[in-house]
């Protein structure tokens, strides 16, 4: 798929803050549109969180009606509990974009992270640096998530043409057809 003229959202998934970037192609040039997080430590339960992801993501879509979405796929931890809520988050999320029926394209932190940097191991400070070289922001934000979100977003711009190492939702169908172990039947 030609990513020509088009908006890309990149989420970083998370309970205690989502991070995301919005960036406009045009003519193969990327501009940044919005880098931001949302803050979810002042809720203290699980639920509440994943209302706002979703609240947040539907309305970053009805504001700037991305074109495509670039999803970070969660890493697995140590942590059972951790993995399970950030699964929980990433598809709440990945719900909203298939609310409005966006396609959805999954990346590995390492892809995101070489894609970036060159480097599958780097750090996020690493990645932040090279996305505000990219972009020439002046302050780079406190938390690094909303960089994060705007590298799953680049990571989609330079992945172009090649997603068969990823995940591509474009409807619910989509995804129960690729995640058939997922869906309980009956």
């Amino acid at each position: 798929m030609k990513l020509e003229d088009q908006i890309i959202l990149g989420i970083d998934p998370g309970t205690t803050i989502m991070g995301f970037g919005l960036i406009k192609v045009e003519k193969s040039q990327m501009e940044l549109l919005q880098m931001h997080e949302l803050q979810l430590k002042k809720y203290d339960n699980h639920y509440l969180k994943l209302r706002q992801i979703f609240a947040r993501t539907l309305g970053i879509i009805e504001e700037h009606h991305p074109d495509q979405i670039a999803i970070e796929s969660p890493f697995f931890g140590k942590n059972v509990q951790s993995m399970l809520k950030l699964g929980r988050a990433q598809g709440v999320a990945m719900a909203a974009g298939l609310f409005r029926e966006v396609p959805i394209t999954e990346y590995s932190p390492k892809k995101i992270k070489m894609a970036i940097t060159g480097n599958g191991n780097a750090s996020k400070e690493q990645v932040a640096k090279m996305l505000q070289s990219l972009f020439k922001i002046k302050e780079l934000p406190k938390n690094l998530d909303a960089t994060d979100g705007l590298a799953a977003a680049v990571c989609h711009f330079f992945n172009q043409g090649r997603p068969e190492k990823s995940k591509i939702y474009t409807g619910w169908q989509a995804y129960i057809n690729q995640n058939p172990k997922k869906i309980k039947s009956g």
